[in-house]
């Protein structure tokens, strides 16, 4: 069983600005981004993945604009794969009406947050509504945590520092901090092993080996590999070239005397039954 809790579904360009399109560039040493999405494409570079967790997004700030009926209707398309996630923005009046239709109509079993490119604090009181919300209907909610590229996106709201005092408040909302919080992966060690229902991602992390060896190092060491799902953000890389780069993490070690990363551990990550973790197989008549 492979579970991709992080992939994307939206229509490109048009769900961006044209300025989140140009600052995207930075992502790619200039280039534009092509961050089209087509289930099969998706597929054909998932050949090891049984579901997926799919999600749009909300950030008006940032420019980005994913209603979630379109997410609704991709995951619709392909309901014996697919599970959808509905986005919020908590700075755009209405979210909570959209709240409640994203997971009563629209059948969206999840929340997905953008903190920094809307830029909201996720623990600010003023959302315990939402985190109310999540906990009585026992929706997981995955956020952004970690580095972007545009510039009018404040990194304050993405330390996965913020996500502590939310799990005290509400410790039976299942939490994914997504890209284990790049750059600020000892934060996110530091809160997953914390608090028995918050855990982090490894999506799009891959592209950075060396980076990447550090970080599950600190994932090895205080022995939180439990705690870590598997995901890739689609479209920014795929599920086998994840998986790919995860199983050959210890292969740049080689003539040196640095501590390898246990590769059993790795495999018991990739093969997490991560929809058991969040609550969601049940939903998905397994």
């Amino acid at each position: 069983m492979i579970i991709d809790v992080h992939s994307h579904a939206w229509q490109y360009p048009d769900h961006f600005s044209d300025d989140f399109r140009d600052q995207a560039k930075r992502a790619r040493a200039g280039v534009e981004v092509d961050l089209t999405v087509r289930y099969d494409d998706y597929e054909a570079t998932a050949s090891q993945a049984d579901r997926t967790i799919v999600f749009g997004g909300k950030a008006r700030l940032s420019g980005l604009w994913v209603d979630d009926r379109y997410v609704a209707e991709y995951v619709a398309a392909h309901s014996d794969k697919l599970l959808g996630f509905q986005s919020l923005d908590p700075t755009q009046d209405g979210w909570e009406r959209e709240m409640h239709e994203g997971h009563q109509e629209l059948g969206l079993v999840g929340i997905k947050l953008l903190p920094m490119y809307a830029g909201f604090q996720p623990d600010d009181e003023r959302l315990d509504p939402l985190w109310s919300y999540a906990r009585q209907h026992a929706l997981p909610v995955l956020l952004h945590t970690g580095t972007t590229f545009i510039a009018q996106a404040p990194l304050e709201c993405t330390l996965p520092r913020h996500l502590d005092a939310i799990a005290t408040r509400f410790p039976e909302v299942k939490i994914i901090m997504a890209h284990l919080g790049h750059p600020y992966e000892p934060e996110c060690v530091a809160v997953i092993r914390k608090h028995p229902n918050v855990y982090a991602d490894v999506s799009a992390l891959h592209y950075r080996p060396f980076q990447l060896y550090h970080s599950l190092m600190l994932v090895q060491e205080y022995g939180v590999w439990d705690k870590v799902l598997f995901g890739t953000d689609y479209p920014f890389t795929t599920v086998d070239a994840s998986i790919d780069g995860l199983r050959t993490l210890n292969d740049q070690l080689e003539g040196t005397s640095l501590p390898r990363l246990n590769t059993d551990a790795i495999e018991a990550m990739i093969h997490c039954d991560s929809l058991a973790i969040l609550g969601l197989d049940e939903r998905t008549g397994r």
